[in-house]
């Protein structure tokens, strides 16, 4: 047991997805595992373990931003063994060839946040990116889906209200889109030497507005989720 995780050892699988929202972690363990326990509650923060195709797989809840999903990454890391850590999740599009419920691989994660900083001291600009074999299983578990992907470096931000950022810059330079997690996550697979990869659906479009509803982002971006899970269950 952890400070924010109430399981014990072993009520955890080695491979984790890890969506930010509590429901949508509900929604994919009833969806699409079997024989489903919930291990956790612990401030809503739903935790499940279940088998997809005959394998264990886990989906824990880790919140928003990067303070939150450090707290969850760690504690699975070091306190129940987990090897595989990926982050199901909406992302909003910034590119020109990006689209609304676009699926996205992020193959880098850049970012505004003073963890990089913290962690390493001035001067030195750690660039968080994705485990290859897990991304390579992703891109390849999609193809044979036939579902299109995008893989590309993405911005994690440390505000969601963020009137500052110079988004046409990032786009001139390549960032497909913004979310608040993936940096942290790839930061601490990096310390702890264990695999991550962040698989991301587009539910807006930050520079025109398209957008999607709450309950879209909930229950319906089931491509990305199937990826994830072929992903976690990849040799």
């Amino acid at each position: 047991m952890s400070t924010h995780i109430d399981a014990q050892k072993g009520d955890i699988a080695d491979a984790v997805l890890m969506p930010g929202d509590p429901l949508r972690a509900k929604h994919i363990a009833e969806t699409f595992l079997d024989h489903v326990v919930r291990y956790n509650t612990v401030r809503n923060a739903f935790g499940y373990t279940g088998d997809y195709k005959g394998q264990r797989v886990s989906v824990q809840a880790s919140g928003m931003g990067i303070p939150s999903i450090s707290i969850y990454a760690n504690e699975l890391i070091q306190f129940f063994g987990a090897k595989k850590l990926i982050r199901v999740g909406t992302c909003g599009g910034m590119g020109k060839n990006i689209h609304v419920r676009d699926v996205v691989i992020a193959q880098a994660a850049s970012t505004d946040s003073s963890i990089i900083n913290n962690t390493f001291g001035n001067g030195m600009y750690f660039a968080p990116t994705a485990d290859f074999s897990l991304l390579l299983a992703a891109y390849q578990a999609a193809k044979k889906q036939s579902i299109p992907v995008k893989v590309g470096n993405i911005l994690s931000e440390d505000r969601f209200y963020n009137d500052e950022i110079d988004r046409k810059k990032l786009i001139d330079y390549g960032i497909l889109g913004a979310e608040m997690e993936a940096a942290a996550l790839y930061m601490l697979a990096a310390k702890f030497d264990v695999q991550a990869l962040a698989v991301l659906t587009i539910s807006n479009h930050i520079m025109t507005g398209e957008s999607t509803s709450a309950q879209e982002r909930e229950q319906s971006f089931n491509d990305m989720i199937k990826v994830a899970l072929e992903t976690a269950i990849a040799k």
